[in-house]
């Protein structure tokens, strides 16, 4: 008598998205959005949480209508999720607060096309069961959200000298103007990439002959 085993649902695909395989400090997906409105740490955060909830959502639907989607029609009927999705965090956005909505402009109905949400419908829920498609969502929300919080966070600091709209450094900081416009999104993007693959070198250990052989 053979009995059925139930695979445990993979957590790797949850820790791969955070770590191994985050959207912008490795693959470096979604960069307009995470150049344009991590000039604060409020801006980020609430770019990473709507992202992170169109990607949730869109991963889900696409697994569960996976088996019933013609081939033919297949990315046409992905961008459609996703839309719905991104018009329902604008409207949520907008009756929360109108002043972050103005912040965040137009990038919020550009996760439409952010190739982080498409990608991760078409390579791994139409292919994968809602609950592999879930934790896929939420590593990758996770990681695209840390990201963008960190480069807020940094160009927010040294370009106000606050965090939240709080503020920490004294009134004596000299604040780095450049931090708050577009280039400096560039200089805190390669500082992160930097130290980041710095760190994977030094943590790197080389086989010995051993192992190699």
């Amino acid at each position: 008598m053979t009995t059925q085993r139930n695979d445990p649902v993979p957590v790797n695909d949850f820790v791969d998205g955070v770590l191994k395989r985050n959207p912008v400090f490795v693959q470096l997906l979604g960069m307009c959005p995470v150049l344009a409105v991590s000039n604060t740490a409020r801006n980020a955060l609430a770019m990473g949480l709507a992202t992170g909830f169109v990607l949730l959502m869109s991963n889900l639907v696409v697994s569960l209508l996976r088996r019933w989607v013609p081939t033919q029609v297949r990315i046409v009927t992905f961008i459609l999720i996703i839309a719905t999705f991104v018009t329902i965090v604008d409207y949520a956005i907008q009756a929360i607060s109108l002043d972050l909505h103005k912040a965040l402009g137009a990038f919020i109905s550009l996760i439409v096309v952010n190739c982080l949400i498409l990608g991760r419908a078409e390579a791994f829920a139409s292919r994968q069961p809602p609950s592999r498609s879930i934790l896929d969502a939420l590593g990758m929300g996770t990681g695209f959200t840390i990201a963008l919080l960190s480069l807020g966070a940094v160009r927010e600091l040294l370009g106000s000298g606050s965090l939240f709209g709080v503020r920490v450094l004294g009134e004596s900081f000299q604040e780095w103007t450049i931090m708050m416009l577009p280039p400096g999104g560039f200089f805190v993007l390669a500082a992160w990439l930097l130290a980041i693959n710095a760190w994977n070198s030094r943590s790197f250990r080389p086989p010995t002959v051993k192992e190699a052989v």
